[in-house]
């Protein structure tokens, strides 16, 4: 059942918002939208807000909360970021046995209940999966998609799944793989990590790190993944059990499927999602463009590459969805 939202906020209106709060240039707003089924979705707005809407979808497991050094670099370049907690994290209702398709609808849902027509997709980490869903199914609303970090699908005709990942992944992967208990048992002991952290990020998420990532983590970087982990976790676990069930079970579209342009984003040293994982995704996704950074890893790439990420869609903004060959 979805949770029920608490008697002090204001209550769901009929087009679907709550509490419409006002909107500060380069600065956070929130504000909760009514999903299709009724669940409540924790939205997060920010940047310019007259501009072009990206909506981020968040790495695993984190927040919608949204990075300030994005924030600025989205307000410079007229974009207006749009990032929601996906079900089961922080401000959302869970939704147990999602599927990653699942969240194109939730995408759709917000992006009604703002009155926003058109716009593009950025994933990155556990985001990247969903954000192609969204490819997969909004052909006819979005402009581009970027997935950044992103694994491939479990069943990847190829490429060795698990190989080059960090300890604490593949074992977090493995569990999830035997199903949801199972996986509960691996995550709680480093929720109560990630807890006792609070506003830093946990060596429970450090540890599958390369060290250009750790590197990055003495600025803005360490203290905002800190807070979002926090945020993300404080309603429970669901949110996390739910996203590595979902990206361990079959997908629910095909890559091969997909029309609008995709960019696919990765580092050489990524240690978190290992950047062969990149490649089977360029490979596989008809006229797809794929970056790769000999020297980026999984957090640096997300802390320095979004502006470039932002001018790719940005670029694209204007394109027409057709079907292409191949």
């Amino acid at each position: 059942m979805p949770r029920r939202v608490a008697e002090e906020e204001p209550s769901l209106t009929p087009e679907g918002l709550v509490g419409r709060a006002p909107f500060v240039n380069g600065k956070e707003t929130h504000r909760l939208v009514r999903a299709t089924n009724g669940r409540a979705l924790n939205v997060t707005e920010g940047g310019d807000p007259s501009g072009w809407p990206v909506f981020v979808l968040h790495g695993t497991p984190l927040s919608g909360r949204l990075y300030p050094p994005h924030l600025r670099a989205a307000a410079s370049r007229g974009v207006r970021l749009i990032g929601y907690d996906r079900p089961g994290y922080g401000g959302s209702d869970p939704s147990p046995g999602r599927t990653v398709a699942d969240a194109a609808g939730d995408v759709a849902a917000i992006a009604d209940a703002l009155d926003v027509p058109r716009f593009a997709v950025w994933g990155h980490s556990g985001g990247g999966p969903h954000a192609l869903a969204c490819a997969a199914t909004l052909t006819d609303r979005l402009s581009a998609v970027a997935a950044s970090a992103s694994i491939a699908p479990r069943e990847a005709l190829g490429l060795d799944w698990l190989s080059g990942m960090g300890e604490g992944n593949v074992g977090e992967f493995r569990s999830a793989a035997m199903g949801r208990e199972p996986l509960l048992r691996f995550l709680e002991p480093q929720v109560r990590g990630m807890m006792h952290a609070k506003d830093e990020m946990s060596p429970e998420l450090r540890s599958p790190l390369s060290p250009v990532d750790l590197e990055t983590l003495s600025g803005e970087l360490g203290s905002y993944l800190g807070v979002a982990a926090t945020e993300g976790l404080a309603s429970g676990l669901a949110g996390w059990v739910d996203d590595d069930l979902a990206f361990v079970r079959p997908w629910r579209f095909e890559l091969d499927h997909l029309r609008i342009p995709v960019s696919i984003w990765h580092g050489k040293l990524d240690q978190f999602v290992p950047y062969a994982h990149g490649v089977w995704l360029g490979a596989h996704i008809p006229n797809s463009e794929l970056k790769v950074f000999d020297f980026e890893g999984h957090l640096s790439l997300f802390d320095r590459h979004a502006p470039d990420i932002f001018d790719w869609l940005l670029a694209r903004r204007d394109s027409a969805y057709h079907v292409r060959s191949g």
